[in-house]
């Protein structure tokens, strides 16, 4: 039993049947050594009372524990045999408590005889919940007849060998009646054992229960049951002999049954069992009417009433069975055919089913045989192609195909019959009657040798759309919308690709990258609809004057880029060898000539910056990057015009990053000082006034020019702070001059102010507070700006300008006549001073045209404006001026620019040189 326990488990169910064998096999153990060591003595009644309680306890809580965890007929089988065993112990208790507590001889009957006989019926009513409970009600009732066939079979062979004789030397009632009950109801429980077992075989499954254990252990009660009948009746039974022990092992057996789960029943032998288990009743009759054959041949007569009563039962169970056996047939007869009918219906329907779906399917079915010719097309053929399928059967499949596709699927088809492959995909061209081409994504299957096919089956889908519109999309993604140009993204992957294709220097790439200089003026005066419309007409110049094959992208904004390929074939004629310089000019040509927008010209200009694969290497990014830093190259040489990429370039770059970090350090630690330059009337020499100008200290590199970091200090935004400080030092130091120094009284300061300083909407607000921290008048303050300055934004700058104006501070016009010197705004700005360029001057010494100087002296004269001349170096040039008209001057001629220290030391020695010529002299 053991090694068929382990053989039909898995491994984890193997493990618990060893887990559960060790304290069965222990407790048998014990049961053996007990018997042996107290064999003959009174001890071996005691231990055999307690052992045989324990045990049967033990089996009924174990039952109990394990129907606790089961449901349906399972949890009523462990549940019916748990209390039958609970009933054997609590009758074995009286037992033990008549023979080992009182010292009594057990009476026969007793108490105990009822918890004894608790047992089998308990016992055979679990057997029956599970096995009738898996069973249809004309199943369930055969199975109930065969079972008293069997239980009376048995009977019968039983009266006549066994339980005749007891009765017959019976001169009690009672007794014969109990006597009689133990060996009836084990049969009635063995019959339920050994039909369950083989109805369970013939169903093709196990039952939940470990039925192999459960009939062992009921098998070894049975004998001990019968034995104990025998001995009891003969007087010759005495507890702790070996009839107690079929009792000790059949309750271990069931203890050991309800730990362990029932192994599955093997399937090869399904249906040698269910042989069995038809036979079995049969078999059980057969045998009853051989003893009773038996019988009559011994003794000369049919047996007594009892046999007489059975033999009939035997014969209306067995009629019954018949009755019910066609019964079953009958019902198992019409639930197959309800079965096939409602398969039939359901095959019928997934057929119409699939017919439908083909049918309203938006996809295309066809299917060709191997020579090429339609042998099925599903009816979506109407939707797809714009022709009934009933016209497509029977033609060639290239009648529906364009020509490349028909080559592309031939050779496909080709492929798949003769390597045996069963799909592939690929995209065709198909066409629609109307004329207008398909895209179709087609999946071929090869099923040539498929009896209800024979021939390639192409699914296809109509993807004309889709891939339209991702076409649409992906010409959106790559194309400024403007100006129907390649945008930054094209652009760049085009140039990846043309370095790809280079194999050396020899033949490098030349990216020529510029934008619009005036643009921004276009934008603010014209509006950005017109900004568009001047893009869209430099994309149209720049087309027309480029290479086929070249690629022309917008970038964004203003900024254009080319991309040009040298072509080294001996067919290619010289022009279109071009190192990018003379396309450059090109572009720039086109542009400078007039826009025409709005009904009017506009003029701008083009820098570019030129850059190729031979210098900058063969990294995308990094020749846009130089190209770019040349066209910048080029803006800062203001010629509109191109520049060509240089690495020294880039190093002006480093050093340009490393300044502006440094100016950035600078402004945080206040590295800056302000120097003065005198003003000097040009009349009788008197210092009247000081421009204030900055110094930056560098730690590292001495003085840096204001040339170098004032546009630096512009295109960062760094100049606010620095125009800050510049203005509130020196309005400090000059309100401090104003009253510690004698010819100090009625200085002015001239402090010059940047664009981005004019556009804060603080900066009147700034200005007076700087006036109040340091007490200087509003009237001692001149603020100096450039022409530009003003025109930008003019309608926000002009209200500035007149709220500075109304504090009573006075406003300059630096290096006039350079910038737009148009009388149209002129005459609308509150200012007080024209200061005339150094450019103007420098003509004076070298005898050049003086005419310009002479306008704008008799322009301030006429605006009642003071002028004062900047840059004045030699005497001359301050004489003409003078006599001109000029009121004021300033230059080296006079002093340079000192620090602050100096400057009353200056102005104290212009003042005894005044004294000493009668205010003729000039300064020195």
């Amino acid at each position: 039993m053991t090694d068929v326990l382990l053989m039909s488990s898995p491994a984890g169910e193997r493990r618990r049947v060893v887990a559960a064998l060790g304290p069965t096999l222990g407790a048998l153990l014990v049961w053996t050594v007990g018997l042996s060591i107290t064999a003959g003595t009174p001890a071996a009644q005691h231990f055999s009372n307690v052992a045989l309680m324990v045990v049967a306890v033990g089996a009924g809580l174990a039952g109990l524990l394990r129907a606790r965890r089961q449901q349906g007929t399972v949890r009523r089988f462990w549940l019916f045999l748990g209390l039958g065993a609970f009933s054997w112990g609590a009758g074995q208790a009286v037992w033990t408590w008549y023979e080992s507590v009182r010292g009594q001889e057990v009476p026969f009957p007793s108490l105990a005889d009822i918890g004894y006989l608790g047992f089998p019926p308990l016992a055979a009513a679990g057997l029956a919940s599970v096995l009738l409970g898996r069973r249809s009600r004309a199943g369930r009732a055969r199975d109930l007849v065969d079972g008293l066939l069997v239980a009376t079979a048995l009977l019968v062979v039983s009266w006549l060998v066994v339980l005749r004789p007891i009765v017959s030397s019976g001169d009690r009632p009672l007794l014969t009646v109990i006597s009689l009950a133990y060996p009836v109801a084990d049969i009635v429980v063995m019959t339920a054992v050994v039909h369950a077992i083989t109805r369970a075989r013939q169903l093709r499954e196990s039952l939940p229960v470990p039925l192999g254990l459960v009939g062992a252990g009921l098998a070894a009660f049975a004998i001990s049951d019968i034995s104990f009948v025998y001995l009891t009746t003969t007087g010759l039974y005495s507890s702790g002999s070996p009839t107690d022990s079929g009792w000790f092992i059949g309750f271990s057996l069931l203890l050991l049954a309800a730990r362990i789960d029932a192994p599955a029943a093997a399937r090869e032998e399904v249906e040698s069992h269910r042989i069995l288990s038809n036979a079995l009743p049969y078999a059980a009759v057969v045998v009853a009417l051989t003893t009773s054959a038996v019988e009559v041949l011994s003794n000369g007569h049919g047996g007594d009433l009892v046999v007489y009563w059975l033999r009939t039962l035997l014969l209306v169970l067995l009629v019954a069975r018949q009755v019910l056996t066609l019964v079953e047939v009958h019902s198992l007869t019409g639930g197959l055919e309800r079965r096939v009918a409602a398969r039939t219906q359901e095959v019928v329907a997934s057929q119409q089913r699939f017919a439908s779906l083909v049918a309203h399917s938006s996809d295309l079915v066809t299917v060709v045989d191997a020579a090429g010719f339609i042998t099925y097309q599903s009816p979506s053929s109407a939707r797809v192609l714009g022709q009934e399928a009933d016209q497509l059967i029977g033609h060639p499949l290239t009648d529906v195909l364009d020509g490349r596709s028909d080559q592309s699927l031939a050779e496909l088809l080709t492929v798949l019959a003769d390597d045996g492959l069963r799909s592939r995909h690929l995209r065709s061209t198909w066409r629609h009657a109307s004329g207008r081409r398909l895209l179709l994504d087609i999946t071929v299957t090869n099923l040539l040798t498929d009896p209800h096919v024979h021939g390639f089956v192409l699914n296809g889908r109509d993807v004309t759309d889709r891939v339209r519109l991702e076409e649409e999309l992906t010409h959106q993604a790559f194309t400024d919308a403007l100006t129907g140009l390649p945008n930054r993204a094209l652009f760049k992957d085009r140039l990846e690709q043309a370095l790809r294709r280079r194999s050396s220097d020899d033949e490098p790439v030349v990216v020529c990258y510029f934008d619009l200089d005036g643009f921004k003026a276009v934008n603010d005066t014209l509006g950005h609809s017109a900004g568009d419309e001047l893009l869209a007409q430099v994309a149209d110049r720049v087309r027309d004057v480029v290479r086929d094959g070249d690629t022309v992208a917008r970038l964004g904004g203003d900024e254009f880029a080319v991309l040009i390929e040298q072509r080294t074939s001996p067919n290619t004629a010289e022009a279109d060898q071009e190192d990018g310089t003379r396309l450059a000019w090109r572009v720039c040509e086109a542009i400078r000539r007039p826009f025409q927008l709005r009904g009017g010209e506009v003029h701008v200009a083009a820098s570019a910056g030129l850059a190729s694969s031979a210098t900058t290497g063969r990294d995308a990014e990094q020749l846009l990057r130089s190209a770019d830093l040349a066209m910048y190259q080029a803006k800062a040489e203001a010629t509109g015009g191109y520049a060509v990429y240089h690495p020294s370039m880039h190093e002006q770059l480093v050093d340009r990053v490393r300044l502006e970090a440094d100016l950035r350090r600078a402004v945080a630690e206040a590295q800056f000082r302000v120097v003065y330059q005198p003003l000097i009337d040009m009349g009788s020499g008197r210092v009247t006034g000081v421009e204030a100008l900055v110094r930056w200290a560098h730690p590292e590199r001495g003085v840096v020019s204001p040339l170098d970091f004032i546009p630096l200090a512009e295109s960062t935004g760094l100049i606010v702070p620095i125009g800050d400080f510049v203005l509130r030092e020196a309005c400090r130091q000059v309100a401090q001059w104003r009253r510690e120094h004698t010819g100090c009284e009625d200085l002015r300061v001239s402090v010059n102010l940047s664009g981005h300083q004019i556009r804060l909407p603080s900066l009147v607000a700034d200005v007076a507070a700087a006036l109040a921290a340091t007490e200087l008048p509003a009237t001692a303050l001149v603020l100096e700006m450039t022409e530009s300055v003003l025109v930008d934004k003019a309608e926000e700058t002009l209200a500035t300008l007149h709220a500075l104006r109304a504090m009573g501070i006075r406003l300059a016009i630096d290096d006039f006549g350079t910038g737009y010197s148009s009388l149209s705004y002129l005459h609308r700005l509150p200012v007080d001073i024209l200061k005339i360029d150094k450019s103007f001057v420098d003509r004076m010494a070298t005898g050049g045209d003086t005419s310009l100087v002479d306008t704008i002296l008799g322009l301030a004269e006429h605006l009642q404006l003071t002028t004062v001349a900047e840059g004045i170096e030699h005497e001359h040039q301050r004489d003409a001026l003078a006599a001109q008209g000029c009121n004021t001057g300033q230059g080296y001629h006079f002093s340079p620019p000192v620090s602050a220290d100096v400057f009353p030391e200056l102005v104290a020695g212009a003042l005894r040189a005044d004294a000493s010529a009668g205010h003729e002299a000039p300064v020195a």
